[in-house]
C-alpha cells in the first residue's frame, strides 16, 4: 500500500484548507482511512477516521464542528477539510489506513498499519 498526502502549506486563522491522500496498492473500499497530526516535540494524535463506505466517520473532540473526513472510493482518495483553523492546528498530517476489512473500532497510532509521508500545515494566527 502507498498513501500519498498533498494539500498542506500556510493559512491564515479562522481559514479553510483541505488536505488529500491518494491510496493505492490494494482494494481502497476495504480500509478504514484516517487522518492523525504531529506537532513539533509533541506526540503523533489522531485527527478524524472514515469507514469503508464512508458512512461513519469519528473525530478527536479538538477538531469536531470543525473538520470532516470524506472519501472517494470510486478515485482511491481520502480528504480532510479543516474549517475555521487554530495556531495549534499547525502539525504535520498523516494519511494512514488500517489493515484490510477492519472497523473504525480504535484510533491509536498502532490500530493503523500503512502510512503516508506526511503533509505540512501552518496556520498563522
Amino acid at each position: 500500500v502507498e498513501l500519498q498526502a498533498s494539500g498542506g502549506g500556510l493559512v491564515q486563522a479562522g481559514g479553510p484548507l483541505r488536505i488529500s491522500c491518494a491510496f493505492s496498492g490494494r482494494t481502497f473500499s476495504d480500509h478504514t482511512m484516517g487522518w492523525f497530526r504531529q506537532a513539533p516535540g509533541k506526540e503523533r494524535e489522531f485527527v478524524a477516521a472514515v469507514s469503508w463506505s464512508g458512512g461513519s466517520t469519528y473525530y478527536a473532540d479538538s477538531v469536531r464542528g470543525r473538520f470532516t473526513i470524506s472519501r472517494d472510493n470510486a478515485k482511491n482518495m481520502v480528504y480532510l477539510q479543516m474549517n475555521s483553523l487554530k495556531s495549534e492546528d499547525t502539525a504535520v498530517y498523516y494519511c494512514a489506513a488500517k489493515l484490510p476489512l477492519l472497523p473504525l473500532g480504535k484510533f491509536h497510532v498502532e490500530d493503523f498499519h500503512y502510512w503516508g509521508q506526511g503533509t505540512q500545515v501552518t496556520v498563522s494566527s
